[in-house]
């Protein structure tokens, strides 16, 4: 007597699912971080792209003076942006269902909470998903670790910012212009140009793509010949070769005799690794001095700070900055208040010198 016992057919297609989702065998790999992640991703473009395209103006500081950010209401590619949510909400979390119309929603900039919340969501679902797929794959985790250098700059301007000021209002605008405007509105404010977290970070992008110039010219220099002059020399490559494609050794020659012996490097692995960690870390110190400016530890400020003998202030860069900064910040929201802080938070200076004598 033979006896045959099947599982539940439920349970066969539960586990086909979970292999499927876990398989490194598809085209795309999915993982149960990117069951997260496509949901969350394809909200935040739908939302963006609608937004982008037909939103209504938005009342961004609360003061009943809608700003028009959308192509429909008379921008181009260039000035349309997603207005950030109202000042009048401030960090109120505000879905849909918070507002008492769909017109209400869209005129306090709803849809800006709705993209921003749902694209975090999906950065960090997709740094989820590549250390996943590198865990089933057997490699190392660094492949996450780089992508949460522009993870942590992403949640800074449009999370950490925002808590620290007080107001989602102050948010990074989702357009080009916007981009600039909220630049331009932060270096006024904070004097970011003279805090080393943001040189720091400048120091790493621009590093970091000298660092990948200088590599890539010099690897491709230094090529081992395996073709004719009247071939590519891509032809001289076939993917996964195990002979080496270039001659490091004389590479290594080539730039120690430019530069000095000891800044070269002699082993390909610490070579990469520089070239991947200097701009992670400087990014890092980007996304930290944002964080910190968030809640107003601003840059240095040297203003007026150099004296001659006789008390006079002798004019430097540090002044010119702080001049400009008074004056963006002038321009700035003109209507939502009459003065920049600084000057607003100065001492009050008496206009009659001595109150009057009331005789009756």
């Amino acid at each position: 007597m033979t006896t045959i016992l099947e599982r539940r057919s439920g349970d066969n297609v539960w586990e086909r699912f979970c292999n499927w989702i876990t398989s490194t065998e598809n085209r795309l790999y999915i993982g149960w971080f990117g069951v997260l992640l496509i949901p969350t991703a394809l909200v935040a473009a739908i939302v963006f792209i609608i937004a982008f395209i037909a939103a209504p103006p938005v009342d961004i500081d609360g003061i009943r003076e809608p700003v028009s950010g959308s192509l429909l209401y008379g921008n181009n590619l260039m000035t349309a942006t997603v207005v950030p949510t109202s000042n009048a909400i401030g960090l109120h979390f505000y879905p849909i269902w918070e507002a008492a119309s769909m017109d209400e929603w869209l005129y306090n900039g709803g849809p800006y909470q709705m993209i921003i919340f749902h694209f975090l969501i999906a950065v960090y679902a997709y740094m989820g998903r590549q250390w996943e797929l590198s865990y089933r794959l057997g490699m190392r985790p660094w492949i996450p670790v780089a992508f949460s250098a522009p993870a942590s700059a992403a949640t800074a301007v449009l999370l950490i910012y925002p808590i620290g000021q007080g107001s989602f209002s102050d948010g990074l605008m989702l357009g080009v212009s916007g981009t600039f405007n909220f630049m331009i509105v932060f270096t006024a404010e904070h004097n970011v140009l003279m805090h080393p977290f943001h040189m720091l970070g400048v120091i790493g992008v621009f590093g970091g793509a000298l660092f990948s110039a200088m590599h890539g010219s010099l690897v491709t220099s230094s090529l081992v010949r395996e073709t004719t002059e009247g071939e590519s020399q891509n032809y001289g490559y076939k993917f996964g070769q195990e002979e080496e494609t270039y001659n490091i050794v004389a590479a290594h020659g080539y730039f120690g005799r430019l530069i000095f012996q000891y800044a070269s490097f002699n082993n390909s692995r610490a070579l990469h690794f520089f070239l991947a960690a200097w701009p992670v870390i400087g990014i890092w110190f980007a996304s930290l001095g944002i964080s910190t400016m968030s809640f107003n530890l601003n840059g240095f400020n040297f203003n007026e700070s150099i004296l001659d003998s006789q008390g006079k202030a002798i004019p430097t860069w540090a002044d010119l900055l702080n001049r400009a900064n008074l004056g963006i910040e002038v321009i700035h929201e003109r209507n939502a208040h009459n003065f920049p802080l600084d000057l607003a938070s100065g001492e009050a200076q008496p206009i009659a010198l001595v109150a009057p004598r009331i005789t009756g």
